[in-house]
C-alpha cells in the first residue's frame, strides 16, 4: 500500500507524518489542515510568540483569574497532574530558573548563579504558584511564568492523531520534534519501527529499535544540551526542588504511553528524578519506561515490567 509523507515547520521544530493510503486517494488538503491545527495550538501555547495566549498570561502581572481557552486549560491541568504524580519534579513554572542558568532565550550566564539569585527566583517557582479553574488560570505571585514546552509538542501530536482518525486513517506515524505516536502498520503489514538513540554526544547511534503498538513514545536526555564551567557540567534539565541542574547519572529516559502529551511530560519528569526514584515511580504507577544510566564501564539499562509487556524490541 502506498505511504504519503507530509512534513513542515512547527513549534520551533519540524513535524513528520506518514500515513498509509487504503482504498482511496491521498487526502488532498490534509497538509493544510495539519498546518492550520498546529498553528492554532502554537497561537495558544507558544512562549516564543509574544502574542500567544500563554505569553499574554505570562505578561499579566496580577493575581486574579486570567481567562484562557479550554485547550490551554486541559494542557495545564495535565501538566499539574503529572507534577503532582512526580512529587513536584515536572514543574511548568520552572522557566525562570531555566533562564537563570542560561538555557532559555537568555544565553549562558557570564557566571554561575549564586544561591541568593536562585532563592530569589524560587519565590515565584512551584506548582503551588499557579491554579487552573473553569474560568481560567490564576497566579499566586504576579511574576509566575508558565512554560508548556515539556508537554505542548506531545499535545500537538495527539491532536494530529485525532485529525487523521477523523479522516478515517488507521495506519500512521506522527512525529513533532522527536515526540512520536503510531497506529497500525507501515504499508506492508509490518509495525512501525522506532529507533531509540544511544545517549552519547560523539555520534548518532542506536540503542534499541522498538515497535510500540498503538501508543506514543517520548525520550528525554541530558546528553546534548549542556555546558561546562571550570570542569563542571551543567545540564539543561533543572530540578525545581533544588533550583539547580541535575547532577546524577541517569542520562536517558524513554516512556511509552497511549497519549503523546503524557509520555512527553513523564519522560522529562523521570529524567530529572534520577535512577532510584524513577524506578520506584515506574513500578508504582505501572509506567512503560526504559532508563539508561552512565556507569564507569559504559551504560546500564533498566526496563520496567510494563515496558517489557507492551514494547517489542527488534535488535
Amino acid at each position: 500500500m502506498p505511504v504519503v509523507h507530509l512534513n513542515g515547520p512547527t513549534m520551533g521544530t519540524t513535524y513528520n507524518i506518514k500515513y498509509v493510503v487504503e482504498n482511496e486517494d491521498a487526502i488532498d488538503d490534509l497538509q493544510r489542515k495539519v498546518d492550520e491545527r498546529l498553528a492554532e495550538i502554537n497561537k495558544l501555547m507558544s512562549t516564543y510568540d509574544t502574542t500567544s495566549e500563554l505569553s499574554r498570561f505570562n505578561q499579566y502581572r496580577y493575581t486574579d483569574t486570567f481567562a484562557v481557552s479550554d485547550e490551554t486549560q486541559l494542557v495545564v491541568t495535565e501538566a499539574l497532574r503529572l507534577g503532582e504524580l512526580s512529587d513536584g519534579v515536572l514543574d511548568i513554572t520552572v522557566g525562570p530558573l531555566v533562564n537563570l542558568w542560561g538555557f532559555g532565550p537568555n544565553k549562558r550566564p557570564a557566571q554561575i548563579p549564586t544561591q541568593a539569585e536562585i532563592d530569589e527566583v524560587r519565590n515565584f517557582v512551584g506548582l503551588d504558584k499557579v491554579a487552573v479553574s473553569d474560568s481560567g488560570l490564576t497566579k499566586r505571585h504576579p511574576m509566575v511564568y508558565v512554560d508548556l514546552s515539556t508537554i505542548a509538542k506531545g499535545y500537538g501530536v495527539d491532536q494530529i492523531a485525532e485529525l487523521l482518525e477523523r479522516h478515517g486513517l488507521k495506519n500512521y506515524l506522527i512525529e513533532i520534534g522527536g515526540e512520536m505516536r503510531v497506529r497500525g502498520h507501515r504499508g506492508n503489514g509490518d509495525p512501525w519501527l522506532i529507533a531509540i538513540e544511544k545517549p552519547v554526544t560523539t555520534e548518532r547511534a542506536i540503542q534499541k529499535v522498538v515497535s510500540i503498538g498503538r501508543n506514543a513514545i517520548a525520550t528525554s536526555g541530558d546528553y546534548r544540551n549542556y555546558y561546562e564551567d571550570d570542569g563542571v557540567r551543567y545540564s539543561h534539565l533543572i530540578d525545581p526542588r533544588t533550583g539547580r541542574p541535575i547532577s546524577h547519572n541517569l542520562v536517558s529516559v524513554t516512556v511509552v504511553h497511549p497519549y503523546s502529551m503524557t509520555a512527553d511530560g513523564l519522560a522529562t519528569a523521570i529524567n530529572v528524578m534520577g535512577w532510584e526514584q524513577a524506578i520506584s515511580l515506574a513500578e508504582e504507577q505501572g509506567l512503560a519506561v526504559l532508563l539508561i544510566r552512565k556507569t564507569d564501564d559504559g551504560f546500564e539499562e533498566y526496563i520496567s515490567s510494563e515496558f517489557d509487556k507492551i514494547v517489542d524490541v527488534h535488535n
